[in-house]
């Protein structure tokens, strides 16, 4: 029988995905949960699994095209005498068995997950065989490429960067075996056979110290029209939505840091907290979770609809990271209950997951407070927007050494710009002030911290 699943909501009630790229093809036999294919919703790249144990029948969509959620996405051939549909839409959900993924028919086998091999012997279809002839012998052996018969483990960001290099990941995971492709392994591929192309050229046209040389004029079309789609479509309609919805105020102060700087410096050197990296930016979320409890306005969310300010008596701080997909604001939940140790920790995970593309829609979704780390490109203050729901985000400025009054004399002091934007209809210029001045006090002298509750 024909069994049809259709794309579920992955979460948020997002109204559409875009497929990322097929991991199977019709003909092909998959298992239970068996990942068929990736794709991004406005928030995050997911990972579909299959709701059955069948053959591939039919693909309804291409790799780039955006689909709607209830739409038809792929139909199985499986056991059985019937037609199956999943992810009904909402009127029918009750007639279905929940599934792992959205609504569907119950599971037809217990067994374990499979990724799919390709034919042995045989290289990805995508193979460049004029790469691998001109590549050196003992860079690419046939056998090992020929070992490589699953695809190769990889974020969607690296498969990006490695297509605009017109480089096959199967080449790359011959040489890096089977561990997680990084997009220093792909450029590094690159670099050897001298696989780049026109795209890496354009790519470093705006590097002039970079290793090569800027495009000449006329060797690209004059313009590049790029899909306004994914993470930069949502981020464009909530900063829209929130700069003409909230009012907002930015207040700066610019804070010695000597201090912090110093206790980070100790942190550093004691064994026990090097493989943590307590950073400036710890401190400062350790700071804003104890500021925010003396100023609950700036944890609060406006509800229009109800009429009502609703404080949080929780901080779920979101941390900006800007990834090869755009800006995403992933969350720490409740971070007032971590130790400074935690909170590094937390940022870390943070971080990392958010730059391998694997940042999940629940770790986006809400946020009560946000900070963004504008001084790791070198940049001292900004008026950052406001993440819609969110009354208040610090953006914290690159650590200089400059001339500072310091005890009565000019002395080189370590000093930050902090700059906070808020919601002018649930916060006050004196209780922004308050909030803002109270973070400074910790950062200058982190002692305080023992003062606050």
């Amino acid at each position: 029988m024909i069994a049809e699943f259709r794309l579920p909501d992955l979460g948020e009630g997002l109204a559409e995905a875009e497929v990322v790229q097929w991991l199977v093809a019709p003909g092909d036999t998959v298992a239970l949960n068996q990942t068929l294919a990736e794709v991004e919703t406005a928030k995050a790249v997911v990972e579909l699994p299959s709701p059955y144990e069948g053959t591939v029948a039919t693909l309804h969509a291409e790799a780039g095209e955006t689909v709607a959620v209830g739409a038809a996405l792929i139909d199985f051939e499986v056991a059985g005498g019937e037609q199956l549909t999943t992810a009904p839409m909402p009127a029918e959900a009750e007639k279905a068995e929940p599934n792992l993924v959205g609504y569907g028919a119950a599971p037809t086998s217990t067994g374990r997950p499979a990724r799919r091999a390709r034919r042995a012997g045989v290289t990805s279809p995508a193979v460049d065989t004029a790469v691998l002839e001109a590549a050196p012998h003992d860079a690419t052996p046939s056998a090992a490429v020929e070992s490589v018969v699953e695809r190769p483990r990889s974020t969607p960001p690296v498969r990006a960067h490695a297509k605009r290099l017109g480089i096959d990941l199967v080449l790359v995971a011959a040489e890096v075996g089977d561990r997680l492709i990084t997009r220093a392994d792909v450029d590094a591929y690159a670099e050897r056979v001298g696989a780049r192309g026109q795209a890496v050229a354009d790519v470093h046209a705006m590097d002039p110290v970079g290793p090569f040389a800027p495009a000449v004029p006329g060797d690209a079309e004059r313009e590049v029209r790029i899909p306004i789609r994914g993470v930069r479509k949502h981020t464009a309609a909530a900063m829209v939505q929130s700069a003409f919805t909230a009012p907002h105020v930015t207040v700066f102060h610019t804070v010695d840091v000597t201090a912090t700087m110093e206790l980070l410096a100790g942190f550093r050197a004691d064994r026990s907290l090097v493989e943590h990296r307590i950073g400036p930016l710890t401190v400062v979320a350790k700071a804003v979770c104890l500021a925010l409890g003396r100023t609950p306005g700036l944890n609060s969310r406006w509800d229009e609809a109800a009429g009502e300010i609703v404080q949080h008596n929780y901080v779920d701080l979101g941390i900006a990271a800007a990834t090869d997909r755009g800006l995403i604001v992933p969350m720490i939940r409740d971070a007032e209950r971590l130790t400074l140790v935690e909170l590094a920790d937390a940022v870390r995970r943070l971080a990392d997951v958010a730059r391998s593309g694997k940042t999940s829609p629940a770790e986006l979704a809400g946020g009560t407070f946000s900070i963004s780390n504008i001084g790791v490109f070198g940049v001292d203050a900004g008026t950052p927007i406001l993440p819609p729901g969110q009354s208040g985000i610090l953006a914290i400025g690159a650590v200089r050494r400059q001339p500072w009054e310091f005890r009565g004399e000019i002395a080189l002091r370590q000093m930050m710009t902090l700059s906070l934007s808020f919601d002018h209809r649930l916060v006050d210029g004196a209780e922004g002030a308050r909030f803002l001045k109270d973070v400074a006090d910790i950062l200058e002298e982190p002692g305080r911290a023992m003062l606050l509750r």
